[in-house]
């Protein structure tokens, strides 16, 4: 799988193989048409690429270049109706779920990402589909997405109800910077340098 090289999480068990072919992501809530894709029509979508970091909560961060549809190109597609305030996201056998504000979904660098490096995300990865939101802390970053709800207010998901923060703000802390393999400092919010 390219160069990720992080930790495999699931915290809700790791599903084993999950095939692109087939795969569909529905659009829903509160949208002007709700729409389910496929992931052939995700992928014709015009695609974005993010050179950024998904940094985990737990202590490690990782750097490449992200290929996916921009979140706000794909809801677009569905259409925003005026009270969305939050994009919920739901994985793969309906487990796990997060929720972000409408206004972190529709910045520049968050997408609904089908590869890392060039290389297509496998389910090890949160393939065939995830988010990256290089924004907030990666228990946002949703794996294996199969459905995209736009609400009226947050709603606690999976590690939310267990305690973790809604904001999900990133703090400053030391974390393993996956590509350098050295302890580095950051200073809070998205990672774009280190500190040491």
């Amino acid at each position: 799988m390219g160069e990720l090289q992080t930790p495999i999480f699931w915290a809700e068990g790791h599903p084993g193989p999950l095939s692109a072919k087939g795969w569909q992501v529905e659009l829903g809530g509160l949208v002007e048409k709700p729409v389910t894709l496929t992931y052939e029509e995700i992928v014709a979508l015009p695609k974005s690429i993010a050179d950024a970091r998904l940094t985990s909560v737990s202590g490690w961060s990782v750097r490449g270049k992200w290929g996916g549809v921009r979140l706000s190109d794909l809801l677009d597609v569905a259409g925003i109706r005026p009270e969305a305030t939050h994009v919920q996201f739901v994985s793969y056998r309906q487990i796990y779920t997060t929720c972000i504000p409408l206004d972190v979904a529709l910045k520049e660098r968050t997408l609904l990402a089908y590869e890392f490096d060039g290389e297509p995300l496998d389910a090890d990865y949160g393939g065939p589909v995830r988010i990256f939101c290089p924004y907030l802390w990666g228990y946002k970053s949703a794996k294996s997405v199969v459905a995209i709800t736009l609400e009226d207010h947050s709603i606690p998901g999976f590690w939310e109800v267990r305690g973790y923060p809604d904001g999900a703000q990133i703090k400053p802390r030391r974390i393993l910077d996956v590509n350098s393999n050295r302890w580095r400092r950051i200073a809070g919010g998205e990672v774009t340098e280190f500190l040491d």
